[in-house]
């Protein structure tokens, strides 16, 4: 690679997941060489299934990439949201049709992994962009020019890359974020989540529609079809410490089962299919916190981990790349200042839907009167009301 002058240093990318894939082809669009680093030795299928709101994918548009992950996404009319003390439907909110209209774009849900995969593949098929798997960020060293190098480890041979900007895509626990001050880490936040798939062949149908909420006292329920309806997506979320000495691992089902046992018995009986379930300590990195630091920036878990509670992580961290290559041009001068627009733009949006998240997860798990009043505003509310409430969420675009 030419290194006479700074705008033939490539912009390194530190984590190949939903976000850093998705910087990098929006910052390739920009003229950008990308060198994109993962410390995974290849990139396997991770998680279960995640929702790709309007504003997802108005950025996945852009890239192009609707036509792709249209094969392995759903498009549910309604999300159904029951009670689940007592097995009663207590409202619905309209997505399917309805959101498209008014928002320009759909409303998917789909396999993570359907997801990454499809990234991956058109990110090693745009010429510019590099992939190094197995090779991790490690610390940056000072230089009197325009540019960084980025000390990276790739399996036991250290290696320095000058760079215009390193962007750290590397999740919740990012090392990246240990070089910008002031960083804070991530919090457990006292909840766990659950999550298995299930062929949906020898379901009901009624699992195959809709999204479903189910909302119980320290617990609540999501599934919804993913892989083009093949499959069912179920994640049980309930407030328990975390023990496990990492931050996932193989559950035990029957004492997650326990869990579910004053649920309805349609839902015992479901959760009951899948022959295991993986659980995650859900944790968080306060939004409000640094994000950058010269050529260094933050983005999605990495910067603003949030609880699922909005579902809307990967949308954040989708919205966080578009946003990053609007302020970083292929003839961009002054880097770091680009980079502190990038994080002014962003704060106060990913702050306020981190906050809905969290309030959410107290709405979820009310008791008593509390949750009356909820399931009756519910109840009496339209679903096309119930859709509008979340406008400025899923009606965001990229400005110019």
């Amino acid at each position: 690679m030419a290194q006479d002058g700074d705008d033939q240093y490539p912009i390194v990318i530190a984590g190949a997941g939903i976000g850093g894939l998705t910087a990098a082809l929006a910052l390739r669009q920009e003229g950008h060489e990308i060198v994109l680093m993962d410390k995974a030795r290849e990139l396997s299928e991770v998680g279960a299934g995640l929702q790709l709101s309007p504003n997802a994918c108005s950025v996945l548009d852009r890239l192009g990439m609707l036509e792709a992950l249209e094969p392995y996404a759903c498009a549910p009319e309604n999300l159904r949201i029951w009670s689940g003390k007592t097995g009663r439907e207590l409202g619905r909110v309209r997505f399917g049709a309805f959101l498209k209209e008014r928002h320009g774009h759909p409303f998917w849900v789909i396999h993570r992994a359907d997801l990454q995969h499809a990234l991956l593949e058109r990110a090693r098929q745009t010429p510019g962009i590099t992939i190094h798997l197995a090779s991790e960020v490690l610390d940056l060293k000072p230089s009197p020019y325009e540019h960084l190098a980025c000390i990276y480890q790739n399996d036991e041979v250290i290696g320095n890359l000058n760079c215009k900007a390193l962007i750290g895509a590397d999740g919740v626990w990012s090392k990246v974020r240990r070089i910008v001050p002031k960083h804070e880490n991530a919090h457990f936040s006292g909840q766990v989540a659950y999550r298995a798939t299930i062929p949906m062949d020898g379901l009901p149908a009624r699992w195959s529609r809709d999204s479903g909420l189910w909302l119980h006292r320290d617990s609540h329920l999501v599934h919804y079809p993913i892989r083009g309806g093949r499959e069912l997506n179920i994640v049980g979320l309930a407030q328990e410490p975390w023990k496990d000495e990492t931050w996932s691992a193989k559950a035990d089902k029957e004492a997650f089962l326990r869990v579910f046992r004053d649920w309805p018995a349609e839902i015992r009986n479901l959760l009951r299919q899948p022959e295991s379930w993986l659980k995650w300590a859900l944790c968080s990195v306060d939004a409000s916190g640094p994000w950058t630091h010269g050529h260094v920036a933050l983005m999605g878990d990495a910067a603003h981990a949030m609880l699922p509670y909005m579902a809307q992580g990967a949308a954040m961290a989708i919205e966080d790349a578009a946003v990053l290559a609007k302020h970083l041009p292929k003839d961009v001068e002054n880097v770091p200042a680009a980079l502190r627009a990038y994080e002014r733009e962003r704060k106060p949006r990913v702050t306020r839907v981190q906050g809905i998240a969290f309030r959410n997860a107290k709405v979820f798990h009310l008791t008593g009167l509390q949750a009356f009043a909820r399931d009756t505003v519910l109840n009496l509310a339209k679903p096309e009301t119930l859709a509008a409430r979340f406008d400025d969420i899923y009606g965001w675009e990229v400005q110019a």
